[in-house]
């Protein structure tokens, strides 16, 4: 999609045929050899159904305002019927999908088919084609979020107090369970519907009316064609409106988080499942093409890979709009099919990392094994002795002690007398000056680690439920949002129908 001059004009007998003519720019203006480097015909396949829309809402607004009549009108938008029903692929050539829409009208019609453009630039119109595609993008992504959501929370309700150790640069850290750990994701993928829910918002304000950047002289109806289109607004300032991509950048950032989400999640599982605490489904998983027993996780490799194309997508999108003056530039003809491709991109990541989770097996046994290994329930003894009376970093210093003698396969007894070694290295007084012995080697237990630490958000099961509970709620909310956003849509299109079919 290209700028509009907004002195060009349609030929004066209104053909665009062949050769280098179109509904547009002379021969003039061709583009010479460059004509392809400048067309962007092919990649605006992805707005084809927008124009369209774009085109029946500002044609019936013309004749409700009396700019075009009712007649014209009327042939306009059944050409306009005949060119969706013909297809993208069937339009003639031209630099954008706004001009060889424009072309067929006029090929089908004659010159009345240039009324179509009247107090319209197709600055204005690709910046509200953008918006109306994006916005279906943005629904999409954030619907997959929801469904991950609910997945995650299912996953989390059925090992609530299956205990698995936790990690902190890698290394065996405290004791946590499955459902405390799926639900910390889980949270992470709220913010991501959220962060995609702003910026739909922002999204949908529709700058058309905007002309080239100045307004134009004619009597449109700017609040018309958005309520049309099914806006919830303008973009007032119509320099604003017909230059700003700033919606772009945050939609293209928005993507390039939730994709950063999924791969923290998607490294999670591949090294779970090479530690083998993970079993993923063949669903979601390949083998070698020479080494028969290999189960590759290569659904979340690619999963975490296309994090790197949206970075690369919401750093691109920043990079070409830094230097812009106002108000239109033809660098911004590239600055949206690729975020179309990396939201559809990141929302099919969004949906296998789902998938996977859902469908994986997790060893219940290997995990409570390994939920114990390297002394990673010290933290909880250093607290339980503090609750005892010692201050923290002597008992922090105590278990720094005995951590450096008590080893993985030390029942809970072994350990506790290390302890109460080191105690009276340290403190220069045995354990049961502070606390009791049982309540050391319990302390010692991962389990019942986990069940100690029930703060909100804590591990322990009765926390656990209460946060799923609470993540219940919030997705029941975000999907009556999207289900009101998704109806919003539905209605405009609808009710846009019926008006274009009026004049039809």
């Amino acid at each position: 999609m290209t700028d509009d001059d907004p002195d060009a004009a349609t030929d004066a007998d209104g053909g665009a045929g062949g050769g280098s003519d179109t509904a547009v720019r002379r021969d003039r203006f061709s583009g010479g050899p460059a004509r392809e480097f400048l067309s962007s015909l092919a990649a605006d396949a992805a707005i084809f159904e927008a124009d369209l829309a774009v085109d029946r809402a500002h044609v019936v607004m013309l004749a409700e305002q009396g700019i075009v009549d009712d007649a014209v009108a009327g042939e306009i938008l059944g050409a306009l019927d005949a060119v969706e029903a013909a297809g993208h692929g069937e339009l003639p050539g031209g630099e954008d999908v706004h001009e060889a829409i424009e072309t067929a009208v006029i090929d089908r019609i004659g010159p009345d088919g240039g009324r179509m453009h009247t107090a319209r630039s197709r600055n204005d119109e690709v910046a509200t084609c953008i918006r109306y595609r994006l916005r279906e993008d943005l629904l999409d992504a954030a619907e997959a979020t929801v469904a991950a959501r609910e997945a995650l929370v299912e996953v989390a309700e059925e090992h609530a107090e299956t205990v698995m150790p936790g990690y902190t640069h890698l290394q065996p850290a405290q004791p946590t369970t499955v459902g405390h750990y799926l639900l910390s994701y889980e949270g992470g993928l709220a913010r991501d519907t959220e962060r995609l829910l702003d910026a739909y918002d922002r999204v949908n304000r529709s700058p058309l009316g905007a002309a080239a950047f100045a307004g134009t002289p004619f009597d449109v109806d700017r609040d018309r064609t958005a309520a049309l289109l099914g806006f919830d607004g303008t973009v007032r300032n119509s320099m604003d409106a017909a230059s700003a991509r700033d919606f772009l950048a945050e939609s293209a950032g928005a993507l390039a988080t939730l994709a950063t989400t999924l791969s923290g999640l998607a490294e999670d599982l591949i090294i779970f499942s090479n530690k083998g605490v993970v079993e993923l489904s063949d669903d979601y998983a390949s083998t070698s093409s020479i080494m028969p027993q290999k189960k590759n996780p290569d659904t979340l490799e690619l999963t975490r890979g296309v994090a790197g194309d949206a970075i690369g997508e919401a750093t691109g999108t920043l990079s070409l709009l830094k230097g812009l003056p106002r108000a239109y530039n033809r660098d911004l003809q590239r600055a949206h099919a690729s975020v179309f491709e990396i939201a559809g991109d990141v929302r099919e990541a969004t949906e296998v990392a789902a998938g996977a989770v859902a469908t994986a097996e997790w060893d219940e046994a290997a995990l409570a094994t390994a939920a114990g290994e390297g002394f990673s329930t010290a933290t909880g003894v250093a607290d339980l002795l503090a609750t005892g009376g010692l201050p923290f970093r002597t008992a922090h210093e105590i278990v720094a002690t005995a951590a450096e003698t008590v080893a993985d396969d030390d029942s809970p007894a072994a350990a506790a007398a290390k302890v109460d070694e080191a105690a009276r290295k340290v403190a220069g007084e045995p354990l049961s000056a502070y606390v009791s012995r049982e309540d050391v080697e319990s302390a010692l237990d991962p389990a019942e680690s986990v069940a100690s630490r029930d703060s909100a958000g804590g591990p322990a099961p009765e926390a656990v439920a209460d946060a799923l509970a609470d993540a219940e709620a919030e997705i029941e909310g975000d999907e009556a949002a999207l289900t009101a956003e998704r109806d919003a849509l539905a209605d405009a299109s609808e009710a846009l129908d019926a008006e274009a079919d009026r004049y039809v």
